[in-house]
């Protein structure tokens, strides 16, 4: 297996697996949350190729150690799969490590949670070398911790490791394994830094351009890259899937005001999206952190809108875009049942831009709004910056782009296009320009 070829977890290859979905409700989760959650799971096993054959909530007062759920919860969990004879347990809630060796003694079959369930979609979905670095980078991490119990079950369920089977019993060999994977990581890792490197490039050429970005982000399955064909002509991927796709797609538009805008389509988020995911794709999430303006696409159609756009706000405050401007759209209107339910969606989001990627409706509405959003939020300014703060003109080379720069005895001249939050910095240095 070559070093950038994700390992898949569970074995969707051979036969459609059946499995046995459970949800966990903990005292702080509302019974219709936890529902959601577990109907969300079901279309996550879907995705993978994995069939459903039934669902179980066990509520819980107190994780517990060895299995999260209590001793009688789990015997009625295992004689539930044994009934639908289910290849496969699916936990809606993280698994220690520990847990998934006891549940799967306990069960005599392979036992996983959405973490890993997510990480196979996205080894499935990966296509360009990043997406399929990091991917494998965030499943070999994963499975470090692991080793002891891939290894009791593997002949039945798992791939190996780094592409080298596991052989023989005992210590010395999960000894071996282990550095199996660590080198594995090890590679990984130095190949996306190179990766990661070309990426740094594009993006200062981009900036060196002056023009602006905008970054489409949300909920998966919202309609992002929908909308980014819709409003470029494109063609990109689209599927009514999960994580249809993973990797930033740049498409240029023009705008009604003659200012051409950088449009990014991005991974979609999810509850419980894996840490290591997130920590995994943050190079690629980077276009998100740089955008000027962020365009928040949300499914008009769903009932968890709330719930969608709070897990899109967590993870853009975990990479570091909390901050931006954010342009809130309703995608998928054109299938809401009648104009009442559209005169709801607005009291509750009244800032929000009604849209159909499909049809087009409300698409000159949002680039009206992105012209006055990139006018307001990007500002040419003429500097004068002292030696003594060169500081400041390296932040302006990371963060804005350079139109002109020139040495002078008195200082480093500038013509800059500076984003909204850096005016307060630049304020002191403002001249008038060359004659």
């Amino acid at each position: 297996m070559s070093d950038n070829a994700p390992p898949r977890l569970i074995d969707t290859q051979r036969k459609p697996q059946k499995a046995l979905l459970v949800g966990v409700q903990m005292p702080d989760t509302a019974p219709e949350v936890a529902r959601e959650l577990l109907a969300e799971l079901e279309d996550l096993a879907s995705t993978l190729g994995v069939e459903v054959v039934g669902t179980l909530m066990a509520k819980v007062r107190a994780p517990q150690p060895r299995y999260l759920v209590g001793q009688g919860k789990a015997n009625e969990v295992v004689a539930r799969a044994r009934e639908l004879q289910a290849d496969v347990l699916i936990f809606d809630d993280p698994l220690t490590p520990a847990q998934q060796r006891n549940w799967e003694a306990l069960a005599d079959r392979a036992v996983i949670d959405r973490q890993e369930v997510i990480l196979d979609i996205f080894a499935n979905r990966a296509r360009t070398r990043e997406a399929t670095l990091q991917v494998a980078l965030a499943q070999a991490t994963y499975s470090l911790p692991r080793l002891r119990r891939r290894w009791t079950h593997l002949s039945r369920q798992r791939g190996a490791v780094g592409g080298q089977g596991m052989r023989g019993e005992g210590e010395q060999q999960l000894e071996v394994d282990a550095r199996i994977v660590r080198t594995r990581i090890t590679r990984l890792q130095e190949l996306l830094k190179d990766v990661q490197k070309q990426r740094r490039v594009q993006r200062r050429q981009r900036q060196r351009k002056a023009v602006p970005v905008a970054a489409i982000v949300g909920y998966t399955n919202a309609g992002k890259s929908s909308l980014l064909n819709a409003l470029t002509d494109t063609h990109v991927q689209v599927e009514d899937k999960l994580f249809a796709t993973l990797d930033a797609t740049v498409r240029r538009r023009l705008l009604p005001n003659r200012q051409e805008v950088l449009l990014v389509d991005t991974v979609g988020f999810i509850r419980k999206l894996p840490h290591l995911l997130v920590e995994a794709f943050k190079s690629t999430l980077e276009e998100t952190r740089m955008a000027d303006v962020l365009i928040e696409v949300l499914d008009a159609t769903s009932d968890q809108i709330e719930a969608h756009r709070a897990t899109t706000r967590a993870v853009l405050v975990e990479i570091g875009a909390g901050d931006r401007p954010v342009l809130p759209v309703l995608n998928k209107v054109d299938l809401l049942p009648d104009e009442r339910t559209r005169r709801r969606l607005l009291r509750a989001l009244p800032e929000a831009i009604l849209i159909s990627a499909r049809t087009g409706e409300g698409l000159d509405h949002l680039v009206a709004a992105l012209a006055r959003e990139v006018e307001h939020g990007v500002q040419e300014q003429d500097l004068l910056v002292p030696h003594d703060h060169f500081g400041v003109v390296a932040l302006l080379r990371r963060r804005s782009a350079v139109l002109a720069e020139t040495y002078e005895e008195a200082g480093v001249r500038l013509r800059v296009r500076v984003p909204a939050e850096l005016l307060p910095t630049v304020a002191p240095f403002v001249a008038p320009p060359t004659p």
